[in-house]
């Protein structure tokens, strides 16, 4: 029944777009965060096409009042998923207004508080529908032009779409005004509110490019958003359609639910990538930077009209993203980036029996298959032809909807390409096509490199150690030396050592870490060699080798706790963290195991993101600290908006209830929860 309804909910709506084209909306909101619900008064302008005796807008469990057309009071009714307009409209320009509350249960979120001065205030409308926290469309087909007015504390900056036209303050509250030129979807609209200093670059083009951050990371923006401008004025040039929403932001917020999100006009990213320059090596932003600013055009400016061609946006944002990077890292960090996805395609295609033009696609063929697809394609018709077959097929779409045969269309204007064959094997088939994606990888060099260390793969050491060491010598691209140090995981140490030492001898970073990865069980006699890997400029690498050192010879551990003591790492603190474990784990180290566990608890509590806390928790239990405290920071996670964290809540709550000790604990803690955690743990005690 569910599946019917959802069938019967789009057609209905598709068939009122052939009635209605709701053409703006003016919105005028307010938040508050303490109750985390908002209202406001929307005015939507439309246009009848046939006469229709009701009209739809989604809006998720809101009130409504004050409903009126075109100056008069209209009938209407709401079912908890939409505001029904029942009226016998006619054909001709219409204009609706009405106010309306929510408590929205998703799409906007709440993090961090006042009373911590941490507080954010964001939103993700794809996959999670705008209309929980706007009433607007779920439809990605009905395509408005929004304005916006929020009302907010006058201590926080307020972003939402468009060109901001104007800030008016008074009584401690600003009223900030948002305009958008051009229509689009709702999924796209955005609000994001924080404290945030802000720095100003200009595109080639004259295009203000807004990037936001916490004041307290202000040290952190030229790596947080190296190469932005690069990659702005690159993907102009590349697309050879000018950037069109006249003004592109970016800002981070804390607890986001994925890497980036491509809001028309400003994107938002997680504050994972938030990073020093030591961080940049591991955690760079360059990739998400890229592909959500080339989902501005592809997705923002042209939006597929369904799932089923949703490759048109990711597959576009992830190639054009790749392209961005190949214009800054070179050829070989291309093909590299293209090798992986290949075997991550091959690898997934022995299970994976969706094809790309199926709205179930998984996000790998979306996003990496669709990538290859354009590859593929971009290669046997020719870059230029190609590029005026995209720039067409841009502007002929421009703030419409479209499917893969649109896309194709503009290919055969520009080529004989045969695209049924071409659609059957990329988009059709959920095989991946290795033979050809070899063909096309061995036109670089490095990667012939790597191909043929592939086929060593089930060869005896002994046969392919000469290559191996050659290769390792060689000034080839770091990605083949890595692919070699992968290899010599299950050899025996005697028999890798030496090309071990060649890989740590090359002085760079990613090789270095390969070793640091899959080298687990350290001799004595490398020990000296693998403790170098504390001083690389790599947080994930000082992990890797704290841990590995640390585990591996206990008579050395206050020696490396001494020398880690200072230690932070990424914005997560991943490197502090594991340094308290080890200090609390390790009863010969001088150190108060106190206030050790009790920084280590602080670091699983809500005053951190997910992913600290999360950290956090796991080295607490691995290492069996538990109290009450560490209870509950443990049910609060099992509440928390992102699920891999309330996943991990539900799941250590399972494994730590076959405790019976510790299922008491958490009994006598009921009490003392908020409502969300008591339903929570009372569903796992019932389990």
């Amino acid at each position: 029944m569910k599946y019917l309804f959802l069938f019967l909910s789009a057609f209905t709506f598709a068939q009122q777009t052939k009635s209605v084209d709701f053409k703006t909306a003016d919105g005028s909101i307010s938040i508050n965060p303490d109750s985390k619900s908002i209202s406001g008064t929307i005015t939507y302008t439309f246009e009848v096409l046939k006469p229709i005796d009701t009209i739809k807008i989604d809006a998720q469990n809101m009130t409504f009042s004050g409903v009126e057309l075109n100056h008069h009071s209209i009938t209407f009714t709401t079912n908890g998923k939409e505001l029904l307009l029942i009226y016998p409209f006619q054909k001709g320009k219409n204009f609706v207004q009405f106010s309306y509350d929510a408590k929205p249960k998703q799409t906007m979120y709440f993090t961090g508080s006042e009373a911590t001065d941490n507080l954010q205030i964001w939103t993700q409308g794809q996959g999670k529908y705008t209309s929980h926290w706007f009433p607007s469309f779920d439809d990605v087909n009905e395509k408005v032009i929004f304005n916006m007015e929020i009302a907010f504390d006058s201590k926080y900056q307020v972003v939402s779409n468009g060109i901001l036209k104007s800030i008016q303050t008074a009584n401690n509250s600003t009223h900030w005004k948002y305009q958008m030129q051009k229509p689009m979807s709702s999924y796209l609209l955005m609000l994001a509110i924080g404290k945030y200093e802000k720095n100003t670059l200009k595109a080639k083009s004259g295009v203000p490019l807004e990037l936001y951050l916490d004041p307290k990371d202000i040290s952190r923006q030229e790596p947080t958003y190296r190469y932005s401008k690069e990659i702005f004025d690159f993907l102009e040039n590349e697309i050879g359609v000018k950037y069109p929403w006249k003004i592109y932001r970016q800002i981070p917020v804390s607890e986001f639910l994925y890497a980036g999100m491509e809001n028309t006009s400003s994107t938002l990213f997680a504050t994972r990538y938030v990073v020093d320059s030591i961080g940049f090596e591991d955690r760079s932003y360059t990739n998400v930077n890229a592909h959500e600013l080339a989902h501005q055009w592809f997705g923002d400016l042209v939006t597929a009209k369904s799932g089923k061609d949703h490759w048109l946006q990711e597959g576009f944002a992830t190639y054009y993203a790749l392209l961005a990077e190949r214009s800054i890292y070179g050829d070989d960090y291309f093909y590299s980036k293209l090798y992986e996805s290949s075997l991550q395609l091959k690898q997934a295609s022995k299970t994976d029996t969706i094809p790309v033009l199926n709205p179930k696609a998984s996000s790998l063929s979306f996003y990496q298959k669709g990538a290859w697809a354009l590859h593929v394609l971009r290669e046997a018709i020719g870059e230029k032809a190609f590029k005026k077959a995209v720039k067409n097929y841009i502007l002929k779409y421009s703030c419409q909807n479209v499917t893969t045969q649109d896309f194709f269309n503009e290919i055969k204007k520009v080529s004989n390409y045969d695209l049924i064959n071409f659609s059957k094997v990329w988009l059709e088939s959920s095989d991946f096509n290795s033979t050809i994606a070899n063909e096309l990888l061995a036109k670089n060099n490095a990667m012939k490199i790597v191909l043929e260390v592939n086929k060593l793969r089930s060869k005896p050491i002994i046969e392919k150690y000469d290559f191996f060491e050659k290769t390792l010598k060689s000034d080839v691209y770091h990605s083949v030396k890595e692919a070699i140090v992968g290899q010599l995981f299950k050899e025996k140490f005697e028999d890798k050592k030496q090309l071990l030492r060649l890989a740590l001898q090359t002085q760079n970073v990613q090789i270095r870490q390969a070793v640091a990865s899959t080298l687990q069980k350290i001799p004595e006699e490398f020990r000296t060699d693998y403790e170098t890997l504390l001083d690389d400029k790599s947080y994930q690498t000082q992990e890797l080798a704290l841990f590995n050192l640390w585990n591996n010879f206990p008579d050395k551990r206050v020696e490396y706790l001494s020398k880690t003591k200072d230690w932070i790492g990424f914005n997560d603190f991943n490197l502090r963290i594991l340094w308290l474990s080890l200090a609390v784990s390790t009863p010969e180290y001088d150190a108060n195991k106190e206030t050790c566990i009790q920084e280590l608890v602080n670091y699983s509590s809500t005053k951190y993101e997910a992913t600290t806390r999360q950290n956090a928790l796991e080295y607490l239990l691995n290492f069996k600290i538990i109290n009450e405290e560490i209870l509950k920071n443990l049910v609060n996670a099992t509440t928390h908006h992102m699920w891999q964290f309330s996943k991990f809540g539900r799941d250590n709550i399972r494994l730590l209830l076959k405790n019976t000790e510790i299922r008491g604990a958490f009994q006598t803690l009921l009490p003392d929860l908020n409502e969300k955690e008591q339903f929570q743990l009372n569903r796992l005690l019932k389990e």
